[in-house]
């Protein structure tokens, strides 16, 4: 018990500077109201200890009286440290105590706190919110305190008029989360802007609204009451709901009226109709839709006069947003949100019609009252409660979808007009609420009352027939295309042009009869299908599908007995069905009178297909007859109306397929089709085969057999290789649309060193808003400078570049005296020291010729500099300034007039250079000691130029000038003194004025005059490089013009977060694996420059200087962190939007002046000026705010904070580094209710503030111990806990309430952002009201940078992987083919348009596991338009190490067999026209699809070779058919291999990579990748897409499955790869290995032709790749000491025992289990078929038996019948070892020892005998080997689908004996050739320079010795004691 105590205490306590404080952070949730209390307590106990200790009293009792009996979770500990802490203090607290008594000592400080801190601060500033609120806030807790303490003692009246005042006024200071709606905040920036006034002003306007009698007659209270106030009181939302909506209303209007007021400079005061009418639009487009379709009149009812319109307006939208603020998981259910809003809008309008309640003579009130929080009690949880039971029933996700209903079917239920028969208030008794597990509902008289809905409108079935009931079209028009070709090539020549001859057109219109057939299918499908959904379809949908179903059946019938008919004499099957059906009917033109009428609705399909406005206004209208016919082509649904494009973009993409699919059907005919028909007829006509097994049909006819295994390869990549087609187009098209958009036009230092001159008037053009231009020259380029100097500060705050690189590309910030145009020093660098030897060898008679204009920039601004420093140097008045200003007007003179090298000597101009030079180096770093030095070299610089530079005569001309300037002066000068005298240390301003210009300008001047060579490379860092270049380019690239920021539409951020890395510890940096490699190595190497800048920046030589330094240490947390994939680097990236909007808002609002001076005069002001609210700084922030909002959705935040988690300290520190980060998470509280403690979920809002600010806040610690406060801003309860679906959409559904503006960026954690990029978001949120087709855009696509792939090698396969994808492959999606969808971050969303339909991703659990696709499937279905952007970018990062990568695949690989289960894919298959559908098919589930066929026809081609081979119809074959010239075939499987080593990936990249980076570049990139076994990891990939894609089809088992995002540098050991690639390579990879084997031994075709290795190259290259590439791209995998210890670690896995509680990496039994756990939810269907697929295993022994020696060429089936002896004998034999074990290895060891003897004995018995007897050889146990083992693997599979039965008959240990020993074996045929090449040390060596580049390859080789080393001399050391 004491150390459960010592642990809470320690688990409560904090760290302060003067103690042990109780930190009121870890308050059990049960208790949360006593932590403001001990907030205080901590805050008071420096000054009062006694207050202090009576605070934490009363919180002791508090916290009693609430959970006297200590049930809440954590209380009792709490409880027990609280007290201990009490016991503690008491002595001491009271000896410091100042009165005689508690209760005098409190009020005596109460009175001390209020005069102090309440009233004279009240006094002085009331603006200054921060201190009052503080002040308020203490003071109302102690004076609870205090009438706490005070019980038996009376207090003093004024201490108790003290206390009224301050509790009234206390709630004045509010918690503000962007706007300071109260009073005391008016004087804000923010609030002064005229747009906020106007919205605020607008929802003040209560006129006429009937509030409560409660309410009226508080005039006081009622004077800042706006309409929100009034709706709470009416309808009960809760406070902070409508505090949050409050806020984002008046954001959304004033950011609107200030683009659409006619005054924007000075915005009108009054709310604009326009931006009204905006908002209100947006928000009620769907609500509205909904009325129309639904045919219900919507309850938006205005008033004629505009005044009561614009109010009635704004209750609407308030309205709306109230209930969307609480509905919580109802966010996800947009038409569930719509029938809530039309009946309350309706209430709200009979209440404003004045309509009063003849009993009490008050307003009535809504149906369910306006009590607190009525709302959601009433209308939400209710909801809420059958998700949340639906949810339940899924059985966390292993439940059949058509179990129970999702978010999608319990929305859809609203598509109905059925709907309303839920009644308002809602029937409890309604079907919709009805739980899963009741059926029916019956009243007490038994009638029943209700029946539980259904599945609504769709049924997602586990089944592949999915992908054809999807996209039937594009299956139909592939089958009928290949019957076509088949017939022109069967009955031909084989020429095209045969179509034409009268029976091959009549055998190719039978194509018709096929069609019907194949929508006879769709017709069964879609019956079979919506079988689980029929209770809850209308009629007249089922009713459809019947018809439907019947027409086609009917059709099938009639054309097939027309068809017959018009053949004369008819042979084979039309000859036999003419026999059966008559001779009647022998007219052809009956056939083709049906054929016109069947195609009559293709035909008009067709011809709304071209016009497709249309076709759109046909499926939007409500007219009865239009619905009534497309009743028959389409169901009538909510969505998926309407979705055609315009006529050119049809154009676009139908020329498109046109093309591509032309292309594939003359490959396919010519290639695939045509050859192949020859050999098919010899093949059938053979006679007379040798079958060397028991053929069962040895008669049958035509060798079907045969037949089928040459053709169904071919068919399969028939219908595969129009994927391949797409990327060859899709290639094509992206190449040539990406050099139109100009990518890649500056790809290096060169080509932006050759275009940088065009950058200001560029960067004038795209980034600064048309009416901010500059007049003049001079400000256009501050204003580029201003810009690209916070660029290159970023890459220094970042490290990418060191500060000399810096110094080199900074542009002066401040306005120079020079009237040149300064260019960056990496320019201008080597110009001056060649144009000086350009100067010295040129020739007199030719003049001075400057190479290029930098040059002539570089020696322009030196000679302006030259004469600026001398200017400053030299004292005015004096005749070294009269001289210097001769020569100089000499000079000035000689250029204008191009004499310079007449009157001057360049030779000695390197001498006064280098003379200069120094001098600027005095300057530098000026000293009062260089004085004299200065002055030297004065003169020196003066003995150059008159003596060895002006020639003599001009040298005469100018002293003469200056004598009679001298004359004219009172004071003549003696000529023998005036050289003497020249620049004497009296004559010269040194050191001179230490001004940042002057700085700034000598170190620049000494940068140009001395940098040579180097800074032609400048920047180096490769990553510095690229993003300069891709900014630079990106700025000549085509895009909206910049809006003014003010005008700029808002926008927010959401970052979801669960418990990822936020900032790596001390630890983590420092710890190493077996190798010896810690991540801070790994980052060192990796990014050696990126170190060594570090290092300068923190003014440190070495790791080792950083030492104990807490904020170096800081400093190198951080360094490594954005370097990860951590928050710290997204939050960071993120927050330059806000760098980058107060930038541009200061280049929007400063005076020419201002900009002149430079953004750092603004940004670097005093801290007392910045907090003045009238500054330029303060109204920077005031438009940052309105326009950029940032939530983190941190879900388990509060977890974090109570459990003292680190990552909480992380969070808030980032919230202090980023004062306008908002952190959103649950907090789960404990509330007592009856006696019983009950868990409460919040949403909770909270921003880091000034310590100062205690209004509502936690009071934490930071790490340097500096007090900061958690001010918590908004707590909106929920229904329920949040995750009932998938958790990233439900965390960021609870968030987005919190989000503002009208767009919305979602960003993943393993995002980056940069500075440069921000700078064009304003651009980017433009394209919303750009013109993109018929529909404005709802989401804008953002291309990505995957910054992972300088990590590893398969990091950079994957980083080009993905580089393609979210480049050219979105690019060709967005255009011209129309079908992008959202695929993750960082897309921007329209956010009004989102958050009114459904949100920004699903999150039904499992059918939505990749959520983020489904935001873009649901806003193409409802009307909506996504587009793709590439001038602005996002970093990314991607995972590294191969485990990481499978997972991250074998996730979006489950994903998509979801999707291709969805009701979204499907109505997106049957909407779309049918190119469009072809893209959406082929750029989604089509993709993995094609996959799994290419592996499948692997297997088909090998399994037909293997019944070929073992049959003996091979050999036969070969003497009549070449099957070794079968070119079709060898065409089909070279597709099949293109695929395989990735060409679907490697063409695009190559295009994408050629464009930005140049063919070169792109083309050596590609054969380094091939030298680094790409093709061996897109292999791999293959095999981890179609097992995880077929897998989940067939079974299920989709589940989000983490990858870490972490470094990869540990290695994995064998059974962790064993375990991860077991069943979706390595079991694959055998098997294929066998029938390699099997048929390169037994097959005809197959021994020593150059054919076979061509045909099964590719199929070797996939065993080995399948087998080992874990292995080798497993980090160390072929270092000897970890192949010893991985063997350990197998073995020891593989022999231990599973149970309860042991996990599966700790027993193979245990993992074993988990393997199976998919059959246990599989269902009846998925057993079948998993038997059915076992069965292939079979042939195998069938086979080869017959193949044996011992049988002596017997063909008996008797043969294959006493084979299967062997395997019952083994089978019984494992029974018999299972049953000895568990009776005699105890008791009887002796007895079970020599029963395994005796079963070994008898073995070899049998052996000898049968090679003694039989005649059996060596040979015929290998082959009995490949025979048996594929048998018992088949029995193995067949059993464990079998389980329940096998359990029963008590088989099961046997079985899983039998499992264990296959599993030992495979692990062994994997383990040995691996441990074979660990032998040989230069494999090991080899592997690490394939996986890491050479820094990290070298550095890991010695670390490894190092290491061994340490392990010696400990080994050493352990041996000594």
């Amino acid at each position: 018990m004491a150390t459960s105590r010592g642990d809470a205490g320690r688990r409560l306590s904090g760290t302060h500077t003067s103690g042990e404080v109780l930190d009121s952070e870890v308050v059990p949730s049960s208790l949360a109201s006593i932590a403001s209390i001990l907030r205080v307590a901590n805050d008071v106990e420096q000054e009062r200890p006694r207050v202090a200790y009576l605070c934490r009293f009363y919180a002791f009792e508090k916290a009693h009286r609430l959970d006297p009996t200590s049930s809440g979770r954590g209380v009792r500990q709490f409880k027990t440290a609280l007290l201990q802490r009490l016991e503690k203090d008491n002595a001491s607290s009271l000896a410091q105590r100042v009165k005689r008594s508690d209760a005098k000592e409190i009020q005596y400080y109460y009175q001390q706190y209020y005069e102090k801190y309440v009233k004279a601060l009240d006094k002085i500033d009331q603006s200054d919110r921060a201190k009052l609120a503080k002040a308020y806030q203490t003071a109302g807790v102690l004076f609870e305190v205090l009438c706490a303490v005070n019980k038996t003692e009376e207090v003093a009246p004024e201490i108790i008029a003290l206390g009224e005042d301050v509790k009234e006024k206390k709630d004045i200071y509010a918690p503000y989360n962007i706007l300071p709606l109260d009073a005391a905040g008016a004087s804000q920036a923010i609030m002064q802007l005229p747009e906020i006034k106007a919205a605020v002003d607008a929802l003040r306007n209560i006129r006429g609204l009937p509030f409560p009698a409660a309410l009226e007659h508080q005039p006081n209270k009622s004077a800042e009451v706006d309409i929100l106030d009034w709706l709470q009181q009416m309808f009960g939302f809760q406070k902070d709901s409508v505090a949050n909506q409050r806020e984002h209303l008046i954001l959304v209007l004033g950011n609107s009226h200030v683009r659409n007021s006619q005054k924007s400079e000075s915005t009108s005061s009054k709310l604009d109709d326009r931006a009204l009418n905006e908002v209100f639009l947006k928000l009620f487009k769907n609500y509205k839709d909904w009325c129309k379709f639904l045919g219900r009149k919507s309850s938006l009812v205005l008033p004629e006069v505009p005044q009561e319109a614009q109010q009635r307006k704004l209750l609407y939208m308030g309205l709306f947003l109230l209930i969307w603020g609480e509905a919580a998981n109802l966010r996800f259910m947009p038409e569930c949100l719509c029938y809530i809003y039309h009946n309350m809008a309706l209430e709200l309008h009979g209440m404003l019609a004045g309509n009063v309640s003849f009993v009490t003579g008050e307003y009535i009130k809504p149906a369910y009252g306006g009590d607190e929080e009525s709302f959601l009690r009433k209308v939400v949880t209710p909801i809420y409660d059958i998700i949340e039971k639906e949810a339940r029933n899924n059985k966390n996700g292993t439940a059949p979808h058509s179990a129970w209903r999702n978010y999608d079917d319990l929305n859809e239920y609203f598509w109905s007009a059925e709907c309303f028969r839920l009644g308002w208030p809602m029937r409890a008794d309604a079907d919709f609420f009805v739980p899963p597990a009741r059926k029916i509902v019956k009243g007490t008289s038994g009638k029943r009352l209700s029946q539980r809905l259904n599945k609504t409108g769709f049924v997602e079935i586990r089944s592949f027939w999915h992908i054809f009931r999807s996209f039937d079209r594009m299956w139909t028009f592939f089958i009928l295309a290949l019957q076509v070709m088949i017939i022109i090539s069967w009955s031909g020549t084989g020429s095209p042009s045969d179509i034409v001859r009268g029976d091959t057109l009549k055998q190719v219109s039978s194509i018709f009869i096929t069609a019907a057939v194949l929508r006879f299918l769709q017709g069964v499908l879609d019956v079979i299908f919506s079988y689980k959904a029929y209770h809850s379809m209308r009629f007249t949908s089922t009713l459809r599908l019947f018809i439907k179903l019947v027409v086609s059946a009917a059709w099938v019938v009639v054309l097939s007995v027309l068809y017959v008919h018009t053949w004369e004499s008819p042979r084979g099957l039309i000859g036999i069905i003419r026999r059966w059906l008559g001779h009647r009917w022998k007219n052809p033109s009956l056939y083709i009178a049906a054929v016109i009428v069947y195609v009559l609705p293709n035909v008009i399909g067709a011809f709304f297909f071209i016009f497709p406005a249309i076709r759109r206004w046909i499926e939007n209208s409500n007219w009865r007859i239009i619905r009534f016919l497309l009743w028959w082509s389409q169901p009538r649904l909510y969505v998926g109306r309407g979705m055609h494009e315009g006529q050119f973009t049809l154009f676009k993409y139908t020329f498109f397929w046109v093309l591509l699919i032309c292309s594939k059907l003359a490959f396919s005919y010519y290639v695939q089709i045509n050859p192949l028909v020859k050999p098919t007829k010899n093949i059938m006509n053979t006679r007379n085969i040798t079958y060397t097994w028991h053929e069962f049909f040895p008669n049958a006819k035509k060798n079907i057999g045969a037949v089928i295994s040459v053709w169904v390869p071919v068919l399969l990549i028939y219908f595969m290789d129009t994927q391949l087609w797409y990327s060859v187009y899709s290639t094509l098209f992206g190449g040539i649309s990406g050099a139109f958009r100009r990518l890649g036009e500056i790809r290096t230092l060169g080509m932006l060193r050759s275009r940088f001159q065009s950058l200001p008037e560029t960067f004038n053009r795209n980034l600064v808003p048309k009416d901010r231009q500059a007049s003049g020259e001079q400000e256009a380029f501050a204003k580029f400078a201003q810009l690209w100097n916070e660029v290159i500060t970023s890459f220094r705050e970042e490290d990418l570049i060191s500060n000399k690189d810096m110094d080199l590309m900074l542009v002066p910030y401040s306005a120079s005296n020079m009237n040149v145009k300064q260019w960056p020093p990496f320019l201008l660098a080597s110009k001056i020291p060649v144009a000086i030897q350009m100067a010295e060898h040129a020739r007199k008679k030719d003049g001075l010729q400057l190479s290029d204009d930098y040059m002539r920039s570089a020696v322009t601004e030196c000679y302006s500099a030259f004469k600026l420093v001398l200017n400053t140097l030299i004292a005015p008045n004096t005749r070294e300034k009269t001289v210097i200003d001769e020569v100089f007007e000499e000079v000035d003179k000689s250029i204008n007039g191009n004499t310079l090298r007449l009157y001057f000597k360049m030779s000695a101009l390197r001498a006064l250079n280098d003379k200069f030079v120094t001098l600027i180096e005095h300057l530098l770093n000026p000293s009062p000691d260089s004085r004299h030095s200065v002055s030297v070299l004065l003169q020196d610089m003066y003995e150059v130029v008159s003596k060895d530079m002006i020639v003599e005569d001009l040298w005469e001309e100018i002293e003469e000038r200056i004598a009679s300037k001298e004359n004219k002066t009172a004071v003549p000068v003696d000529p023998a003194n005036r050289q003497i005298d020249l620049f004497d240390i009296k004559t010269i301003r040194y050191p001179p004025p230490d001004t940042p210009a002057w700085v700034e300008q000598i170190k620049r001047l000494h940068l140009l005059l001395t940098v040579k060579e180097t800074a032609m490379d400048v920047p180096t860092n490769l990553e510095a490089r690229r993003r300069l270049t891709f900014f630079t380019n990106s700025l000549f690239m085509k895009m909206p013009e910049a809006p003014p920021v003010r005008n700029m539409l808002s926008f927010s951020v959401l970052t979801p977060y669960y418990a990822e890395e936020i900032v790596f510890t001390k630890e983590q940096l420092h710890e190493e694996n077996e190798d010896g490699v810690s991540i801070l190595f790994y980052l060192q190497k990796i990014f050696p420059d990126e170190w060594d800048n570090f290092l300068e920046r923190i003014d440190c030589e070495s790791e080792s200087d950083i030492g104990h330094n807490e904020q170096h240490t800081l400093e190198l947390r951080k360094w490594a962190s954005f370097r990860g994939q951590t928050l710290s680097r997204t939050v960071r990236g993120m927050m330059y939007y806000r760098r980058a909007l107060e930038l541009q808002a200061f280049l929007d609002m400063a005076s020419s002046q201002e900009i002149l001076e430079g953004y750092k005069v603004v940004a670097n002001s005093s801290e007392e000026a910045k907090r003045s609210q009238r500054s330029l700084w303060a109204q920077l922030q005031a438009i940052a705010d309105m326009k950029f909002t940032y939530v983190a959705t941190c879900q388990s935040y509060g977890i974090q904070k109570r459990s003292s988690d680190t990552r909480a300290t992380d969070i808030l520190n980032l919230m202090i580094k980023h004062p306008s980060l908002r952190v959103a998470y649950i907090d789960e509280v404990e509330q007592r209710e009856k006696d019983k403690i009950k868990k409460v979920y919040y949403s909770v809002l909270v921003k880091a503030v000034n310590k100062l600010d205690q209004v509502r806040c936690f009071f934490v610690y930071n790490l340097s111990l500096t007090r900061f406060w958690l001010q918590e801003i908004y707590r909106i309860k929920l229904p329920g806990p949040v995750k009932l679906g998938e958790g990233k959409p439900e965390n960021q559904n609870h968030a987005i309430i919190f989000t503002r503006g009208e767009a919305l960026q979602t960003i993943d954690m393993n995002q980056d952002n940069y500075l440069e990029e921000a700078f064009k978001m304003r651009n980017l949120l433009s394209e919303f009201r750009k013109n993109h087709g018929v529909r404005p855009p709802t989401i804008l696509g953002v291309r990505e940078h995957i910054f992972t792939g300088s990590v590893s090698s398969l990091a950079w396969f994957m980083s080009n992987q993905e580089t393609s994808f979210v480049t050219i492959g979105q690019r060709v999606l967005a255009n011209p083919l129309k079908v992008r969808f959202h695929y993750g971050h960082p897309d921007v969303f329209d956010r009004l348009f989102h958050i009114t339909r459904g949100g920004i991703s699903k999150a039904s659990r499992v059918i939505n596991l990749s959520e983020d696709i489904f935001a873009g499937f649901n806003s193409t279905l409802r009307q909506g338009n996504v587009t793709h952007h590439e001038y602005i970018q996002v970093g990314k990062g991607r995972d590294v190490g191969l485990n990481q990568i499978s997972l991250f695949e074998a996730k979006v690989a489950n994903g998509n067999g979801e999707q291709t289960l969805s009701r979204d894919v499907y109505r997106l298959g049957h909407r779309f026209d049918f190119f469009r559908m072809m893209s959406c098919y082929f750029t989604t589930v089509g993709f993995y699809y094609s996959t799994l066929l290419v592996v499948f026809t692997v297997y088909v081609f090998l399994y037909g070779r293997l019944y070929l081979a073992v049959s003996g119809m091979e050999k036969s074959l070969m003497q009549s058919a070449d099957l070794n010239n079968d070119i079709p075939l060898q065409a089909a499987l070279a597709s099949q291999s293109l695929v395989q080593l990735g060409a679907l990936m490697a063409l695009p990249m190559v295009m994408e990579l050629g464009l930005e980076r140049g063919f070169r570049s792109a083309f050596s990139d590609f054969i380094v990748m091939q030298l680094q076994l790409a093709p061996v990891f897109f292999t791999f990939s293959l095999g981890t897409k179609t097992h995880y894609y077929g897998r989940t089809i067939l079974h299920g088992g989709a589940k989000y499955r983490g990858t870490g995002r972490f470094f990869v540098v540990r290695h994995e050991k064998f059974a962790e790869n064993y375990r991860l690639y077991s069943r979706s390579h390595f079991t694959k990879g055998l098997e294929l290995l066998m029938l390699l084997i099997v048929y390169n031994v037994y097959g005809s075709s197959a021994k020593g032709t150059v054919a076979y290795l061509i045909v099964t190259f590719s199929m070797w290259f996939l065993v080995a790749t399948w087998l080992f590439a874990p292995f080798l791209f497993n980090p160390s995998g072929f270092e000897w000491q970890k192949i010893v210890e991985d063997w350990e670690d197998w073995n020891k896995w593989i022999n231990s025992k599973g149970g309860l509680g042991v996990s599966a990496t700790k027993s193979w039994e245990s993992w074993w289990e988990e393997e199976q756990e998919y059959l246990n939810h599989t269902g009846i269907e998925g057993r079948i078929l998993e038997i059915i697929l076992a069965l292939r295993f079979f042939l195998y022994q069938y086979g080869l038996v017959y193949q044996l020696h011992v049988t002596g060429g017997s063909k008996s089936i008797t043969i294959y019948g006493l084979s299967w002896l062997v395997i019952v004998a083994v089978l019984t034999v494992l029974k018999i070892v299972s049953m000895g074990r568990k009776r005699f290895s105890g008791d009887f060891q002796l007895m079970f020892r020599l029963l395994k003897a005796l079963l070994f004995i008898g073995f070899l018995s049998i052996i000898v005998v049968l090679f003694v007897v039989v005649g059996l050889t060596v040979g015929d146990i290998f082959a009995s080997i490949l025979a048996f083992m594929p048998t018992g693997w088949a029995l193995l599979l067949i059993f464990m689908a079998s389980r329940p039965v096998i359990v029963k008959l008590g088989f099961w240990d046997s079985i899983r004996a039998l499992a264990r020993t296959y599993e030992f074996v495979m692990g062994l045929v994997l383990f040995a050739p691996v441990a074979v090449l660990a032998w040989f040390p230069f494999v090991s060596e080899f592997q690490t320079r394939l996986l890491f580049n050479q820094a990290f390859s070298r550095g890991l080789q010695i670390s490894r010795i190092l290491a061994g080393r340490k392990g010696k001399k400990s080994n050493q050391d352990k041996s000594t004691h």
